[in-house]
């Protein structure tokens, strides 16, 4: 009796892989808890998709209020570092108005990020987007924490109100393109068909943001009055700012 050997399956059978990214969950590492506020900072840093993964689970309401207060924390801290460029009422009038003008432009822009999650097919719930926008907020004061040290320094050591704006501008954008990948990568998770919506949220956040920045004026220098009496869009703010003489602490700032 012959033995055939059969000729082995050329190519071999290779599992289809779905398209996309993973779904969240697939990790064991993405179940585990995040039980306290350095767990989210620690989550949202080195492994955000764990983060993402919780905000869709029952009860994610005390780990969003636990994520709002650390941003909360930060952002005045960091508002602290501003206002220790003029001093006096900047000392507590700064970490107001940072704080006051961050948490105010992600609220102002809220509802249009649920409108345009639902016109690019997400099926998001509201409190999950609330939660991704938190997460933002999070990830971007935590960035702005790190970056204190190098602003307090600078803020020690130079009377020019237009290098400092600058330096806070810059600092701010970094943190704010983190804070929006972050965004972005929960957005892909919800299933979004695409992401025009998103794209477009973003250009009208920043606007936001910036112009908030203005409505508050001054964050650096100071004023005799806590808010500015006239009305004014940023790049015209900005533009003024530019013919203010570089070590006039009393002027109103860039940023």
């Amino acid at each position: 009796m012959s033995e055939t050997n059969e000729p082995p399956q050329i190519p071999p059978i290779i599992p289809k892989t779905a398209n996309g990214p993973a779904a969240l969950g697939d990790d064991p590492a993405e179940r585990v808890p995040i039980k306290n506020v350095l767990g989210a900072v620690e989550a949202i840093l080195r492994h955000p998709r764990r983060l993402m993964f919780q905000l869709r689970q029952p009860g994610a309401g005390q780990l969003i209020g636990a994520m709002l207060l650390a941003s909360l924390v930060c952002s005045l801290v960091y508002g602290l570092i501003i206002g220790s460029f003029s001093g006096a009422e900047q000392w507590w009038a700064a970490p107001v108005k940072f704080t006051g003008g961050l948490f105010l432009s992600a609220l102002i822009c809220l509802p249009s990020l649920y409108i345009f999650a639902g016109l690019s097919g997400s099926t998001a719930r509201a409190g999950e987007i609330f939660g991704l926008v938190v997460g933002l907020l999070l990830l971007m004061t935590v960035l702005l924490i790190g970056f204190a040290p190098v602003a307090w320094l600078f803020s020690q050591s130079t009377n020019s109100i237009l290098w400092m704006g600058f330096l806070h501008l810059m600092f701010w954008f970094v943190a704010t393109a983190f804070g929006l990948r972050f965004l972005d990568a929960g957005f892909r998770q919800s299933n979004a068909r695409s992401s025009a919506g998103l794209k477009t949220w973003t250009v009208i956040f920043m606007l936001v943001a910036l112009q908030m920045s203005t409505a508050l004026r001054p964050l650096l220098g100071r004023a005799d009055t806590f808010l500015p009496t006239e009305k004014q869009f940023f790049l015209t703010h900005w533009g003024d700012c530019m013919k203010l003489p570089d070590n006039a602490p009393q002027s109103k700032a860039k940023d």
